[in-house]
């Protein structure tokens, strides 16, 4: 248990390392949403239909107060000793601004992709069978969809701006129920399976609460892969794999709990259930499944015009399937136990149970 001294010693370390992450990310949104409203008044009227939505939209005023409930949600764990107070490890200021660059470059090919409809320019003779036609697509109109070294530096910028800073503290809500069937035991002993591991973030996170818990991350991009390995590399128990989630590379019963973040959203139906499959296939009986995602229709009610208008922002175009989707019922059917749905600001963690 904190002593007052060290409650207020973390409050503080806590709060002088998230608000100025904050307000370097909200403050690029807004550079971008000025650049955006710029171009279209320089530009004219868009030759692309206008994104629209009967249901509610939430005003920024709401978003930033839930946004805080977040914030305040994510010392609490901090506080209650499920994870350690958390580096975000961004790099020193001279890398986020390269990475910034980066990401402001390719704003004017995204908004020449989002007008002119062209989201297939990964898809070439070079990567046609490579990887699944589902994948080979300009993810967020972004050049390089998930395929490229610039891509994967990208990312994490892209996100962050998305989320006004606050995807990390996000990604740390689904250390909650690990740490639930976690707690106790020898993590050496312990083993995790990241599916969709991406730049490795989220694996992060999970290193610096379990930094002896042997993890495999899979992902289908080598060049996110290696970005994964280059900001992991500080860690030991740790192997980073190219793999797809609908054809796990590892044994049946061989995983004691199993992760993915920000995956599902971005799988045809068809493929959801497949790696749905895959994840009771390699999970140990009482092991635990966590998927981070998006929100989905009803989830939060007030959000649900917001969820409808992202995928006409942003090429996402397994999004509004995935709004409807049972995932209970498609995990019931592979043998996975919903243990509860937890709303995280803008996303939720759904957990479940291996019987």
């Amino acid at each position: 248990m904190m002593t007052p001294v060290s409650l207020l010693a973390t409050r503080l370390a806590y709060g002088t390392t998230q608000l100025p992450r904050v307000a370097w990310y909200v403050g690029q949104g807004e550079i971008m949403r000025r650049l955006s409203q710029e171009v279209r008044r320089r530009e004219g009227a868009s030759a692309r239909p206008k994104p629209h939505t009967d249901r509610p939209v939430p005003e920024r005023r709401r978003l930033f107060a839930d946004m805080a409930k977040l914030f305040q949600q994510d010392l609490a764990n901090v506080e209650a000793g499920i994870y350690p107070l958390p580096a975000d490890h961004d790099g020193s200021w001279l890398k986020r601004f390269r990475r910034s660059r980066l990401f402001f470059a390719d704003l004017p090919d995204v908004h020449r992709r989002r007008e002119s409809g062209e989201m297939q320019q990964v898809l070439t003779e070079d990567t046609r069978g490579k990887r699944p036609g589902y994948y080979l697509q300009n993810f967020h109109f972004q050049s390089g969809g998930w395929l490229t070294d610039d891509s994967a530096k990208r990312y994490d910028t892209q996100v962050e701006v998305l989320f006004n800073g606050s995807a990390n503290a996000v990604r740390r809500q689904a250390l909650v129920p690990l740490h639930e069937v976690f707690a106790g035991r020898d993590q050496r002993r312990l083993r995790l399976l990241d599916v969709g591991c991406g730049t490795g973030r989220f694996l992060d996170f999970v290193k610096q609460t379990w930094p002896r818990l042997p993890v495999v991350g899979i992902d289908m991009s080598d060049a996110y892969i290696a970005e994964a390995r280059r900001h992991l590399g500080r860690w030991c128990w740790l192997n980073l794999l190219v793999a797809k989630a609908e054809a796990i590379p590892l044994p049946d019963a061989s995983q004691d709990a199993l992760t993915s973040v920000f995956l599902f959203h971005e799988l045809p139906p068809k493929v959801r259930r497949q790696a749905l499959g895959e994840f009771a296939r390699v999970l140990k009986p009482g092991g635990r499944l966590v998927l981070l995602d998006s929100l989905q229709f009803g989830d939060e009610p007030d959000y649900d015009g917001m969820l409808e208008l992202f995928p006409q922002n942003y090429h996402e175009p397994y999004y509004t399937s995935y709004l409807t989707e049972d995932f209970r019922a498609l995990a019931t059917a592979c043998g996975l136990a919903p243990v509860r749905d937890v709303n995280a600001f803008t996303s939720k963690v759904m957990v479940f149970d291996k019987h």
